[in-house]
């Protein structure tokens, strides 16, 4: 361990751990080790670590639940943070009318589901999306036709000069699967203000309870990292991956699923090295039969592939 992460590690006691894998907490169960990782359960504990790393210089990354995410085999250098801020408060601003603010470490299913059963509807797309509210943010987040960038009024940051700072919905740069913070890393995401309109409990939770049915029919049950592409305009990744034949295509033991060709799946002992292969010999297939070059959904991240 080199003297800035060794400093940092000192600085942060005993709860940072030293050579963490990371496979364990992340959706897929790939990933290779954290030099450092720390759990952060509070906003004030978020804003303070990060700041840490940065007065020692250590590279951070913010883990929520490790889904959408690929984790390369060599890990993650520098401090990896879990950020397990979960806190929310709703307040009502109009007969008919909400907003909750949320910390970046909310589960996005959990909170949808809390919401619903209160009566308050504009999330109930979010129960099958196994990710934090941050991460939602981050990667524009969306399913049944509802997405982050319909909801979200403004959000708090840690700006790289380690200032809390307030944007709009206008300023995140949110675009299809993709958001600012796609692009820029120094940015920290501490709590997201979530617009939401009354309606009736039961039919909030008879749309998650249909949403749940068809994902439970339509998505693998498998570790998985969520869809590996975007849909390109007018299509679906699924149907090109599909239709090129790949479905149930193996490398080592990661598969592109049987039930949606969309996902791939971890068999068992799947390194990050066999998801790359999988994702280039995939790519290169449908680019040859259909002319259309897919982009990743997922964000890989960390070193080198072993």
């Amino acid at each position: 361990m080199d003297k800035p992460l060794e400093e940092l590690r000192r600085a942060l006691g005993d709860r940072a751990l030293v050579r963490e894998l990371l496979a364990p907490r992340t959706t897929l169960r790939v990933g290779g080790p954290a030099d450092l990782l720390i759990e952060v359960k509070t906003v004030a504990e978020l804003v303070y670590t990060v700041r840490q790393a940065r007065q020692f210089d250590v590279p951070v990354f913010i883990l929520g639940n490790g889904s959408n995410i690929l984790v390369l085999d060599k890990g993650i250098r520098g401090l990896v943070i879990e950020n397990h801020c979960s806190g929310y408060e709703l307040q009502e601003l109009s007969p008919g009318r909400a907003v909750v603010r949320a910390e970046s470490g909310a589960s996005l299913p959990g909170l949808a589901n809390r919401l619903a059963r209160q009566g308050w509807s504009g999330l109930e797309w979010g129960i099958g999306i196994p990710g934090t509210v941050g991460a939602a943010i981050v990667g524009n987040a969306g399913a049944h036709g509802g997405c982050m960038a319909d909801r979200v009024t403004a959000i708090e940051t840690l700006d790289e000069r380690g200032q809390i700072v307030r944007s709009s919905n206008q300023e995140i740069g949110f675009e299809y699967r993709s958001s600012r913070f796609r692009h820029f890393k120094r940015e920290v995401i501490l709590r997201a203000e979530i617009e939401l309109a009354r309606d009736d409990p039961a039919a909030c939770m008879a749309r998650m309870n249909e949403y749940t049915e068809r994902r439970r029919q339509t998505q693998p049950t498998e570790a998985s990292v969520g869809s590996i592409f975007k849909n390109p305009p007018g299509d679906y990744a699924g149907r090109l991956i599909e239709q090129a034949g790949l479905k149930g295509t193996r490398v080592g033991n990661a598969l592109v699923s049987p039930v949606h060709a969309n996902f791939f799946v971890n068999q068992g002992g799947a390194t990050a090295k066999d998801v790359v292969r999988l994702v280039e010999l995939v790519r290169d297939r449908v680019k040859d039969q259909f002319g259309i070059e897919l982009q990743l959904e997922i964000e890989i991240c960390g070193e080198g592939i072993s």
